[in-house]
């Protein structure tokens, strides 16, 4: 057998062995082309998608047997669609939590997928999902722990704040410099615990389901420039210049404002938390004299919103894992700030959960950016949406009135009776003479009727201790 043959034939039972593969994982798989017409398609692919077999496939667009819902339910739209950007870009997707709705029934089924571009003359696609109903449930019972332990210790850390504020209050107590210096440790260290199984019940809440975005029109530039108005103060206080509006460092108070109007459909106690996490980090890890800068604006379909410091930076190995749960960048640096670990995770929590992205640039010693960018809306379809804002908000008063309004006592219906049947009647008998009425009042000597003997009355008295006299 010659080379050319033998290569020949060990290239065919390589493709022979990748298909048997590919037919026993359990993984989904969909290969494409580069304009998202189907090549391939596994069994697993079949089952999962429900159609009736891979050839029917063949040759049609993906996105006729794959259809995606956000993890919380909700319908993405072609902009927020995670899949289709990576299919028309032609640019990696890491693996993203949805549900796929089955063809050609109601059913939903948790997944993990992912895009791959293959790196070659017909850049390929190739599309791989899988089932997360079995980690989703396990996850479950982790959160549902986490959350009644953070639950329940709430309220003895509470109280060991209280004893200790008492204690540290000059009215209440009387303790010489050194112990207060103790006690004080003492306090922060339980305020930093409290933060923690806050943190750790705002961050199950949405991992269970027990909340859900409530997505609301909003103006974003204002919006965010009410909530960061709110960090002024405190910039003022640690000597930090804060600047909204711009991308580069103010004076402290400058408030410019952009002029361009963007609109977005967010939850509003959603964007708080993103800000406040955002924002206080920024300022706790910029050094007093440096500058922090928020700024707003459209791009494209998206709204895009950073928070810039001056700050210590992060560094390249940190950076890839700053948004996971409980991590924290470990130097000499960040050791001394105080720190959960949970507040960046929210923060990405949070913007999925609004169909966003969030992404960090940053060098150490350099300063950071946080990118926070979010399905973007036009000034009609904010209107449109106002409207109807206004006319639900309408309806609930209206319901609210009417609940609280006295009601009228219900009316008495009559109950009606069985009709009576009329009694025999007995032969009538002549009646007998009146006699007539006296005309005056009898004599005084007239026998009057027996009357029945009185009981007689006796008086009992009561001592004060309960004896009768």
């Amino acid at each position: 057998m010659s080379l050319f043959n033998r290569n020949k034939s060990a290239k065919s039972n390589q493709g022979a062995l990748a298909e048997i593969a590919l037919n026993a994982i359990n993984d989904g798989v969909i290969m494409t082309d580069k304009n998202g017409i189907i090549e391939f398609v596994n069994p697993a692919a079949v089952t999962m998608t429900n159609i009736s077999s891979a050839s029917n496939a063949l040759k049609f667009s993906y996105d006729t047997i794959i259809k995606l819902e956000s993890k919380e339910g909700r319908e993405l739209s072609e902009a927020e669609n995670p899949l289709t950007n990576a299919m028309k870009t032609g640019q990696a997707l890491e693996p993203f939590r949805g549900s796929l709705i089955v063809n050609h029934s109601d059913k939903r089924i948790p997944i993990a997928i992912s895009v791959l571009i293959v790196n070659s003359i017909n850049q390929e696609r190739i599309i791989t999902f899988r089932n997360i109903t079995k980690e989703l449930q396990e996850e479950g019972e982790q959160t549902e722990f986490i959350s009644t332990a953070s639950h329940e210790m709430r309220t003895p850390v509470a109280t060991i704040d209280g004893y200790l504020s008492l204690a540290l209050n000059p009215q209440t107590a009387t303790i010489d410099e050194r112990a207060r210096g103790y006690l004080s440790a003492a306090e922060a260290a339980s305020k930093h615990l409290g933060k923690l199984f806050q943190d750790l019940l705002d961050v199950t809440k949405l991992d269970d389901g027990r909340i859900r975005p409530n997505l609301v029109p909003a103006e974003m530039v204002e919006l965010v420039k009410t909530i960061t108005d709110d960090y002024l103060p405190r910039a003022k206080e640690s000597k930090i210049n804060f600047t909204f509006g711009s991308n580069e460092p103010g004076t402290l108070g400058t408030n410019r404002r952009m002029e361009q109007v963007v609109y977005s459909f967010v939850d509003l106690n959603f964007v708080r938390e993103i800000l406040d996490n955002l924002v206080d980090n920024a300022l706790k890890y910029t050094p007093e004299g440096g500058s922090v800068y928020v700024n707003v604006r459209g791009d494209g379909d998206r709204v895009l919103i950073n928070v810039t410091d001056t700050g210590i930076g992060i560094s390249a190995d940190d950076l890839a894992h700053i948004f996971q749960k409980f991590y924290r960048a470990d130097n000499s640096d960040t050791r001394t700030i105080g720190g959960t670990g949970l507040g960046l995770y929210l923060v990405k929590q949070r913007v999925e959960a609004m169909g966003g992205k969030v992404w960090a640039e940053s060098a150490f010693g350099e300063g950071s950016t946080f990118y926070v960018s979010l399905p973007r809306i036009t000034s009609a379809e904010y209107e449109k949406r106002m409207i109807a804002v206004r006319q639900q908000q309408v309806q609930e008063q209206l319901a609210r009135n009417a609940m609280s309004a006295p009601q009228p006592a219900p009316v008495a219906q009559p109950v009606p009776q069985p009709a009576q049947q009329p009694a025999p009647q007995p032969a009538q008998q002549p009646a007998p003479p009146v006699p007539p009425e006296p005309t005056e009042a009898p004599p005084a000597n007239t026998p009057q009727p027996p009357q029945p003997p009185q009981q007689e009355q006796k008086e009992i008295n009561i001592n004060v201790n309960g004896e009768r006299k």
